[in-house]
């Protein structure tokens, strides 16, 4: 594929997924001016030259598509912005009550909130087949191996909140980006035996197990809390790895001989002598049985050599171990986090997940719903969290994403399920809900915070005050969509 049409199709995916976002939450603004008597003069999606336009006889609005598609505009009759009829005064936004105003400004990112929790609701009403919570390994040198969790044990809460799905869980411990502290983990067993030695006090390594001894027993099932010791969790050297990977607990996941079943011909394994039936069997003298293990060693050493002791099979079918140095090629991912590659790969191979490591989640409508808010209700929380670590340095600046982000993450969501589209622009359009409502003048949090004050004190805000505010709001607005873009950069080019 042409570059030209990859970065056409990245356009197409942005506009598809942002441009409903954008014209629904200006439609917020614009249905509601109108429902309070104010008169609009534009209504556009995108800012800058008007690439086509209508103007309604009946209203006299102007209905524009604009060539920058990273937002848009309402712009109604206002006493401020130019000479208005006597006749019309009284349609002036300017001269609406408080109230009014603040109606009419709120109405744009409460859009954003009522498409992020139909998104969501129509997700929780699928029916679909998932791994359930079941540990499937965990990775050494981990704050989950610090404490010995246990391979098989089922994670059911995570700092007291229940989860039932592997999001559920990625949810609440990306919650703790950037934390020190503990994970409290509760973990259910279905065999309490297991558990004793983790509970008892005299058992080996008990000093260094952060186990809680507080078990229940019920129909044979034990609960076990776990507190996971964390240290500026998912920065530092953890900065650019998932949320599971950086605690050490991977779902479950089919055990591959890690036996080579192709090669690309410009990869580094092949230049260095590795040849289509070696069985990898160690990378640095560490043991290897699995390819998904040898992949996760190779993917966290770009631009590393390794020393790959694999076994062949020679012409008379005798096996000799060869040890080989193969450097990683460094690759930027479409998160941007950089990884390593060889070029190897296996064959197709038919998988079949054990019942145990199964779930089917499904939900009625009354159900979705709830589950729908109170997932809008934990990102938008999640979000202003972010910031407000980002604010304190706990969280690097380099977490901010731009619309080069968007567009990748919109692509990538076409390219997988209709779901996942869905889910990404509910994630996007409560993204714009919560920004918008940030108290910086030029946003929307800016104007109600102007209207908010003007309804208390019972006259507006001074036109110079609000002008400086203005300003203030749009230096700063300037310099995050600098810095966004600047990260997007770095991740991508």
């Amino acid at each position: 594929m042409s570059q030209l049409m990859t970065l056409a199709l990245f356009l197409l995916a942005f506009a598809a997924i942002l441009g409903p976002l954008v014209a629904l939450h200006e439609w917020g603004h614009y249905i509601v001016a109108r429902l309070c008597g104010v008169k609009v003069l534009t209504y556009s999606i995108g800012f800058g030259p008007k690439l086509a336009s209508w103007t309604s006889k009946k209203t006299g609005t102007n209905y524009r598509i604009s060539a920058l598609p990273l937002g848009g505009y309402v712009k109604m009759l206002d006493e401020r912005e130019g000479e208005v009829a006597e006749a019309e005064k009284h349609l002036a936004f300017n001269n609406q009550h408080p109230l009014k105003k603040i109606a009419i400004v709120a109405a744009g990112p409460v859009m954003n909130f009522i498409i992020a929790i139909a998104l969501f609701w129509v997700l929780f009403l699928v029916p679909s087949e998932q791994l359930n919570t079941r540990i499937g390994s965990i990775l050494p040198d981990t704050p989950a191996a610090a404490v010995n969790l246990p391979k098989g044990d089922k994670i059911v809460a995570v700092d007291g909140h229940q989860v039932q799905t592997w999001e559920e869980v990625n949810y609440r411990l990306a919650d703790r980006m950037g934390e020190t502290g503990t994970v409290a983990v509760s973990l259910e067993t279905v065999n309490p035996k297991v558990k004793q030695s983790a509970t008892d006090p005299t058992a080996v390594n008990a000093t260094t197990d952060y186990r809680q001894a507080s078990q229940v027993e019920a129909n044979k099932v034990a609960v076990t809390n776990v507190e996971v010791p964390i240290e500026n969790f998912m920065q530092g050297e953890q900065s650019g790895k998932d949320t599971l990977t950086s605690l050490g607990v991977m779902p479950w996941q089919p055990h591959i001989e890690p036996i080579v079943g192709q090669l690309t011909e410009d990869g580094a394994a092949i230049r260095q002598g590795m040849k289509v039936g070696d069985k990898i069997i160690a990378i640095n003298k560490q043991p290897v049985d699995d390819w998904l293990a040898a992949t996760r060693i190779i993917r966290d050493n770009p631009e590393t050599l390794l020393t790959f002791t694999v076994l062949r099979k020679d012409e008379q079918g005798q096996s000799r171990e060869i040890d080989l140095q193969i450097m990683p090629q460094g690759k930027k991912g479409n998160a941007g986090q950089h990884y390593g590659q060889i070029g190897a790969g296996i064959n197709p191979i038919e998988i079949v997940v054990p019942d145990d490591y199964k779930t089917m989640v499904s939900y009625d409508p009354m159900t979705a719903i709830g589950k729908a808010f109170a997932k809008t209700g934990q990102l938008a929380s999640m979000t202003l969290s972010s910031m407000g670590k980002m604010i304190t340095g706990k969280v690097g600046l380099d977490n901010i994403s731009g619309p080069i982000t968007i567009a990748v993450i919109s692509k990538q969501s076409f390219e997988i399920s209709w779901e996942q589209v869905l889910a990404n622009a509910g994630i996007i359009s409560l993204s714009l809900a919560v920004l918008n409502l940030l108290p910086i003048p030029v946003l929307d949090g800016g104007h109600l915070l102007y209207y908010l004050i003007e309804l208390i004190r019972g006259r507006p805000v001074s036109e110079r005050m609000q002008i400086i505010g203005f300003n203030i709001g749009f230096l700063f607005l300037l310099g995050f969509m600098i810095l966004a873009i600047t990260n997007d950069f770095s991740r991508y080019f």
